[in-house]
């Protein structure tokens, strides 16, 4: 695996940082690292990848960063936190990077912060969603970009909340990132809603649902409402099982990251309508900023951005602003200066949080419905990251005050 994923870095590396660009330049590349799971969740991280890889060739275009081209030497972790690990400290000790950058599943992200802790390193992670990355196991040298399972869970509740729905079930998967979702969702909502009881819970293990007997279960609870977190495979195994077995006639669904092309796509015309779910609409959202992205996107790839897509151009565009704020790549120096760091993204202007490092990215809540035999958002809003999340006090609460 090592091998095939530095001979793709190489094939691609010509178009990442041009060697007469850097000649014209006569500096050598700022070199970033990135880790991601891209054999094990495709779907989303092979868009990631494009986005990225589209700022990093724009940015050099431009004249780089600090007169010098951004270079990005990525690494597959094949979804196995000692292999992300193992990775880092390949790409920090081999191949001299700057900083780390990356990540999706909660696990892997948590491993990688501790390591870049460890060695005191920048990490930007651009996805992982567990707040425990930024709250409860945060630290110095990790910042987080896309709105975390509390921002996320605090969008639906605010929808969830006035349903007349009493009795709810929650399906998720067996680790951080599930555990933290369902978290922060019967937390949020029983403080909004009182009289709310939860009263099943499924927990299948990441990847391998048994769709039936998850199906079964949560119906014989008799629940009004259903809060949803399962994704990918998992999620189109468990839509499939609920149309059949008829898991959701009469009942609402919350359901988290439902509404974003990577994970409507492969539902196709069997995507369930009416459900209340945070996504990315891309082909209605027509901000300028968001239209210049959408343009450049399709006309790079001759396809259409997912919410990957968004991440990994985000990503370096945080990780550009950093060193020019702080006007070198020595460590301490770029901490501070992504510590309420301001970077424009596609979807607006957003900050990094000096308190907790977390970034302001918002996501979009709305409803599934059905268009052309293809699912899509309807309904839809943009929710602004900075208006979901705790106060001040609560956050020193739970962020290591040693950090």
């Amino acid at each position: 695996m090592a091998k095939t994923t530095r001979r793709l870095f190489l094939a691609a590396a010509g178009t990442l940082a041009a060697p007469g660009l850097i000649r014209a330049q006569g500096t050598q590349p700022i070199r970033i690292g990135e880790i991601n799971s891209y054999t094990t969740l495709p779907a989303f991280t092979i868009p990631y990848r494009n986005g990225w890889q589209l700022r990093v060739e724009q940015i050099n275009a431009a004249g780089g960063v600090l007169g010098r081209p951004l270079e990005v030497i990525w690494r597959d972790d094949a979804g196995r936190p000692q292999d992300a690990v193992r990775l880092a400290g390949e790409l920090l000790d081999a191949e001299r990077v700057d900083l780390l950058a990356g990540t999706f599943f909660s696990h892997i992200g948590l491993a990688v912060s501790d390591f870049a802790l460890q060695r005191r390193r920048l990490f930007v992670a651009a996805e992982p969603l567990t707040d425990a990355l930024v709250w409860e196991k945060g630290n110095r040298y990790t910042f987080r970009l896309r709105p975390s399972t509390y921002m996320q869970a605090a969008m639906l509740v605010e929808e969830a909340a006035k349903l007349p729905a009493r009795r709810w079930v929650t399906v998720a998967p067996n680790y951080e990132y599930g555990q933290s979702a369902v978290k922060w969702f019967k937390q949020l909502l029983s403080a909004r809603r009182p009289d709310v009881e939860f009263v099943a819970e499924q927990w299948p293990a990441l990847g391998r649902i048994d769709a039936g007997a998850t199906v079964t279960a949560l119906a014989q609870a008799r629940p009004d409402a259903i809060y949803n977190v399962t994704f990918g495979a998992d999620l189109t195994n468990f839509v499939r099982q609920g149309n059949t077995r008829g898991l959701f006639e009469r009942r609402t669904v919350v359901s988290l990251l439902t509404g974003e092309p990577e994970y409507l796509d492969p539902l196709g015309d069997e995507t369930p309508e009416g459900w209340i779910v945070t996504g990315y609409p891309w082909d209605q959202v027509n901000t300028p900023e968001h239209a210049a992205f959408r343009s450049a996107y399709q006309q790079r790839f001759n396809d259409y951005p997912r919410l990957g897509s968004v991440v990994g151009y985000d990503t370096i565009t945080a990780i550009a602003e950093a060193i020019k704020r702080a006007g070198s790549l020595d460590t301490e120096r770029l901490v501070e200066a992504m510590r309420g760091l301001p970077f424009q993204s596609p979807f607006g202007r957003c900050i990094f949080r000096a308190i907790d490092h977390q970034s302001t990215l918002g996501a979009f809540v709305g409803k599934t419905a059905l268009r052309g035999g293809r699912g899509t958002m309807v309904d839809w809003r943009y929710a602004d990251g900075a208006n979901y999340l705790p106060p001040d006090d609560e956050v020193r609460r739970m962020r290591p005050q040693t950090t």
